[in-house]
């Protein structure tokens, strides 16, 4: 394994210019504990070669209806009967050549919308593993392409995986989705799914299709969370940085509602709160259907997070190893959210951990 003397100086150099501009992390660490809804969304359309429905070649070119279902659209049992989509996956612009990788605007289709972000293809030969970003909160009316988790493109791509970076529906370049806040931004689970079908249908040389892992932080972890169990077999590792609650009606409290947010009213017009229609926020927090969970999942989180709260992580690692599901949890004394100090074995831990799965 080929990490550690690489990534040490890889992170040690990044963490100087992380001190110069004056922050701690990527900007979606600090936009997090502003506005950072429930979870998102997850379609489960392509399976490994154990079973399963194949996957598409192609989406089709405008927004497909969802096919009749027993189940509320807006909830994880929705997501899972709903037919995913994810493919065409385009390289557009280079952005960055660096001695390790190249870094590319990309776009790709989920479920019929167009989604941008950014990619790093190492050099030297492939195919190479891997893996799918999903950043934490930043408002999207300032959101740029790839802003969020720059540090972990960086360091993974130097250590041999492809990255892609998905921006969002609602985000940069990617199409818009009106009904996204309202619907507890489960659309974005959509995407992430779309984007590991996308890579696996890419055909392109550098990827292995084969070989795709999931990370995710903050928001980006409830995004996660929602994958594993909406898209069981969909990705072979799952790793998560400071995540959300995996109970969407805490995130809304704690992220929303105290802001003031209008949206929080929408939200309760349309679903209730959750005492006065509990099935529903039963039915979107993905700890309803843990069980569904196949793959491997790391979790890593500060002592001293004051965003995201600790206890958040290990209820929800509790709630995992009651289900006998295979999960890992590392917790960091007086790191906080977005990770400074502790950073650079917190993503030894990471590539090791994909190492074991991936490789």
């Amino acid at each position: 394994m080929r990490i550690l003397g690489t990534a040490r100086a890889a992170a040690g150099l990044v963490l100087v210019l992380v001190a110069a501009i004056g922050c701690t992390g990527s900007d979606d660490g600090d936009d997090a504990g502003r506005t950072n809804p429930p979870a998102s969304s997850l379609p489960h359309s392509r399976l490994r070669s154990s079973g399963g429905t194949p996957m598409p070649s192609k989406s089709p070119s405008a927004t497909p209806s969802p096919s009749p279902s027993s189940a509320n659209p807006v909830s994880i049992p929705g997501l899972i009967e709903r037919k995913h989509t994810g493919s065409d996956l385009r390289l557009g612009d280079v952005r960055a050549r660096t001695d390790a990788y190249t870094s590319y605007t990309v776009t790709y289709e989920a479920n019929g919308l167009t989604i941008s972000g950014l990619m790093n293809i190492p050099r030297g030969k492939g195919p190479f593993p891997a893996l799918v970003l999903a950043h934490g909160y930043i408002d999207p009316a300032i959101y740029t392409t790839g802003r969020g988790l720059a540090r972990e493109q960086d360091l993974l791509a130097r250590n041999g995986y492809v990255v892609l970076h998905t921006d969002y529906r609602n985000h940069a370049g990617s199409d818009k989705d009106a009904d996204n806040d309202v619907n507890l931004r489960l659309g974005y689970t959509e995407d992430v799914i779309g984007a590991a079908m996308a890579l696996r249908s890419s055909g392109r040389p550098e990827i292995d299709g084969e070989r795709i892992g999931l990370l995710g932080r903050s928001m980006g972890g409830g995004v996660v969370y929602n994958t594993l169990v909406v898209a069981p077999g969909l990705f072979d590792a799952a790793v998560v940085f400071a995540p959300v609650s995996s109970r969407p009606a805490e995130n809304l409290d704690h992220f929303q509602r105290r802001n003031g947010d209008p949206v929080v009213a929408e939200i309760e017009a349309k679903h209730g709160t959750p005492k006065e229609n509990p099935e529903f926020w039963e039915q979107i927090s993905p700890l309803t259907h843990v069980d569904r969970v196949t793959e491997p999942l790391l979790l890593l989180h500060g002592t001293a997070d004051d965003t995201c709260p600790i206890a958040w992580s290990e209820r929800t690692v509790a709630d995992f190893e009651a289900a006998g599901k295979s999960v890992e949890f590392v917790k960091y004394a007086g790191e906080g959210h977005t990770f400074a100090p502790r950073w650079p074995d917190s993503m030894e831990r990471t590539m090791a951990f994909f190492e074991r799965h991936l490789r």
